[in-house]
């Protein structure tokens, strides 16, 4: 979570008689500070897929409640029901988003099959925290079929308020359901005294498929049960906790304007001290101690914090936990930015042409927009953006569509009794009080990292200068210059390409012959094995019939894919990044065509001297202009040369993406230099990822620098670098182009996908797609965030 946030809750810190700090806010603190928290959602381009298609996905990172910059890079991983791993990739996150593809095999079985997601950082910590999300595959041809499973029995537990059920002390318990199949939404349930079966307590019915909620006023001596029954007829009778004589109830109230809460209790020691902790994550945003506590009711404005679970933990004087609740802030008061959506002009006719326009946030990097087929399944209407954002990203228990607690219709009182059944599982309070603290084993490297080593005759070559030179795409070589440690190894740092790079490569030394060299290259890092178990579905198989129909649903895929199949026959692949609306900034343009992908960064500051007037030919050496214009950038003399550090780091310069001394930058006049970027952070260009750079482009200087001191790389030994995995394009159909007049049917439930439109422009985001040939209206999902205020953007609804 970010500075500003724990600036922001430590002025909502109320203190009463509160002394030095305890273990308890010791240990959160350490916690806070070393073992930050991500979590990830997932979405899809549609609900399920039949064997044989594209699946797309899309995935946001958050530290806490912000996007996260601690991680880089994702792992996304296929399986089957088995736990068998179908396929796996790496995938760049750029602002804390990534997105990518995977391709499904003809010969997937029909089954239940799981897309997993983590972060390297996130391997340090519970398996349960990673994303772990179902997708259902058909397969016509499968000798088994998916069937909704409503047979498996439901079962029921009560949790009372805070964990304790006093005597003569009213308390708020909730029940909550659940099963391997489908819970019923319709249930109710009655309050017995087991030794009174016949006579109802009080009656209560169920607020959705996963929870209810009752009141008791409970007696010692008395066991309580519930007796539960569905629509169908099922029926369950489960115990109550016991009653206790003497103890703490933490009771808590939630609306827009404030938590409030109130300690009741029962055969206390009087002028005994509790203390009250309130977190929001790992973030303390509340704490009260006091031997009048019992006597109040205390009240946490909720209007300058951010939406999210707050955690009440109550301890008494030798800091043991006696009672602890969760519950949501400002749950009828989201704090959800919507889109700006202008110009649109929307046809419902078959394979009409349809258009809309966002409005660009200034402090939101990229939307992701899907437009699906009005009919068509959503894939955020079960576990969408705000719910794992706000609820499922630290709740691990099952929670059949978690995305009804955050769409406009929503029932609060459900949401808070769902949390009373929760107990906060991101960190422990005991654990981390007895300075037992995850194990780091995993640190993230910037995108991605090779660990090189270098022999000669088998021998690790020590203290050695190798040439390396990359054969790049649509851009020709570059030559890198790396030297070995004492045991012959290397390290390349920050790569961010896809596929494969080609290399040769050949050491400095011209005495040693080329044959008697080896260079082997090892990734440093790894894709992680799952541990646990994967989690039951809502669905089983069955044996499919020979001579049985197909379901509506999956004879719509079969001709969704056929569809498809003809479209990515005919289509030329468009870039679905590329805004057709827009024109591209002048300054990007030519930062793509002088820097070569060694020398890109996602954190650079630009200086375009061809497109704009910076006002620097009146100074004799480009990089005193630079004084002052890169905050952490400082010039320094030294003997008359200008040193470049950036924060306190000596920095290389680079004239062309060849390593200059810094002292004969003043033979360059500035009015032969097209470009300076000031990179600031891990590349991959800057021998071995160097920590930051100035690299200087002239106007007639090229990408890849002088090779006259490099052998040709025909008689070099070669190798070969493997990157991010690509992205498959995503293709619709341009109807207006007469290609496309010849497909039959188009039955496409996903008219428009792009997981990635860049948003922080002047210009609005122009939007095309064409309908097909049945939808009457049309579901639009647009999200982003607010990095600034901390805000999801978000929209999801039909429109026509």
């Amino acid at each position: 979570m970010t500075k500003r946030i724990i600036l922001l809750f430590s002025m909502f810190v109320f203190l009463s008689n509160v002394k030095a700090q305890g273990k308890a806010e010791i240990a959160l603190e350490t916690f806070s500070q070393k073992y930050p928290q991500e979590k990830i959602h997932l979405v899809f381009n549609k609900n399920s897929y039949i064997a044989g298609e594209n699946l797309w996905f899309k995935s946001f990172i958050f530290d806490g409640y912000n996007l996260s910059s601690i991680s880089t890079s994702m792992f996304v991983e296929l399986y089957d029901s088995n736990k068998m791993q179908i396929s796996k990739e790496i995938v760049p996150l750029l602002n804390g988003q990534g997105s990518g593809s995977f391709t499904l095999s003809e010969s997937l079985k029909e089954g239940i099959y799981y897309i997993r997601a983590y972060t390297t950082w996130m391997s340090n910590f519970s398996e349960d925290f990673q994303a772990l999300r179902q997708i259902v595959i058909y397969n016509p041809s499968s000798t088994e079929k998916l069937v909704l499973d409503e047979t498996s029995k439901w079962t029921a537990s009560v949790f009372p308020e805070s964990g304790t059920l006093i005597n003569g002390i009213n308390t708020k318990c909730a029940v909550r359901l659940q099963s391997k199949g489908i819970t019923p939404s319709e249930w109710n349930g009655y309050i017995i005294d087991a030794a009174k079966p016949d006579v109802k307590l009080s009656s209560f019915k169920g607020f959705d498929q996963n929870v209810g909620i009752f009141s008791l006023t409970p007696k010692t001596g008395v066991k309580y049960q519930v007796v539960l029954s569905d629509s169908r007829g099922n029926k369950q009778v489960v115990d109550l906790p016991y009653v206790a004589d003497s103890g703490v109830n933490l009771q808590v109230s939630t609306d827009n304007d404030a938590i409030k809460f109130s300690l009741k209790s029962k055969n206390i020691t009087p002028g005994t001290v509790y203390k009250v902790i309130g977190t929001i994550g790992s973030q303390m945003v509340f704490k009260v101690a006091s031997d009048k506590i019992l006597e109040k009711t205390y009240s946490i404005p909720a209007e300058q914090l951010i939406n999210g679970i707050l955690q009440l933990t109550v301890f008494d004087e030798k800091e043991s936990i006696i009672a602890r609740r969760l519950t949501f802030v400002q749950p009828g008061l989201l704090k959800i930015k919507k889109p700006e959506i202008q110009s649109m002009k929307l046809d419902e006719s078959p394979r009409a042409l349809n258009s809309l326009t966002i409005t660009p946030e200034q402090n939101n990097n990229a939307y992701t927009v899907m437009i699906l087929d009005g009919s068509a399944e959503n894939p955020e209407d079960e576990n969408s953006f705000l719910s794992t954002l706000w609820l499922t990203g630290d709740i691990t228990s099952k929670i059949d569509k978690p995305a009804q607690y955050f769409i406009p219709s929503r029932n609060n009182e459900a949401l808070d009794a769902l949390l009373i059944s929760e107990t906060w599982k991101r960190f422990d309070w005991r654990t981390i009080m007895s300075d037992r603290f995850p194990l780091i084993s995993y640190r993230p490297q910037p995108y991605i990292s090779y660990k090189g080593k270098v022999s000669i005759q088998g021998m690790p070559a020590s203290n050695t200068e190798l040439n390396l030179m990359f054969e790049i795409p649509e851009y020709g070589s570059k030559l890198l210059q790396v030297k070995t440690d004492d045991k012959g190894f290397f390290t390349l740092k920050g790569l961010l390409f896809e596929d494969a790079i080609k290399f040769s490569y050949q050491l400095n030394d011209p005495k040693i012959p080329a044959e008697q060299v080896q260079v082997i290259f090892q990734p440093d890092y790894s894709f992680v094995p799952l541990k646990k178990s994967l989690p039951e579905s809502y669905y089983t198989l069955v044996q499919r019939h020979t001579e049985e129909q197909l379901s509506e649903t999956v004879k719509r895929y079969v001709a969704t894919k056929n569809t498809q199949s003809n479209i990515d026959e005919k289509a030329i692949l468009i870039e679905e990044v590329k805004l057709k609306a827009k024109k591209k900034d002048l300054t990007k343009e030519l930062n793509e065509r002088l820097s070569s992908p060694l020398f890109k960064s996602m954190n650079e500051a630009i200086f375009d001297f061809v497109n704009d007037n910076n006002s620097a030919n009146g100074y004799m050496n480009i990089l005193q202009w630079l004084q002052g214009r890169v905050p952490g950038l400082t010039i320094e003399s030294s003997r008359g040369s200008s040193i470049p550090r950036y924060r306190g780091s000596t920095i290389n310069v680079y004239l062309d993406e060849m390593l200059l001394d810094p002292s004969q930058i003043n033979t360059i006049p500035v009015s032969d230099i097209a470009m300076v970027k000031v990179i600031k952070g891990y590349f991959s260009g800057g021998f071995g990822g160097g920590y930051g750079a100035i690299a200087i482009y002239t106007k007639r200087g090229g990408t890849t620098g002088s090779l006259s001191d490099f052998a040709a790389s025909t008689k070099l030994k070669k190798s070969i670098l493997h990157g991010f995995d690509k992205e498959i394009s995503f293709v619709s159909p341009d109807y207006n182009d007469q290609n496309f007049s010849k497909i039959s049917q188009d039955s496409r439930t996903t008219l428009y996908w792009n997981p990635y439109i860049e948003a922080e422009t002047k210009d609005q985001t122009g939007i095309q797609f064409f309908n097909n040939d049945d939808a009457k209206n049309f579901k639009l999902i647009i999200m982003g965030f607010d990095t600034k205020e901390y805000v999801p953007i978000y929209f999801n609804e039909s429109i026509k």
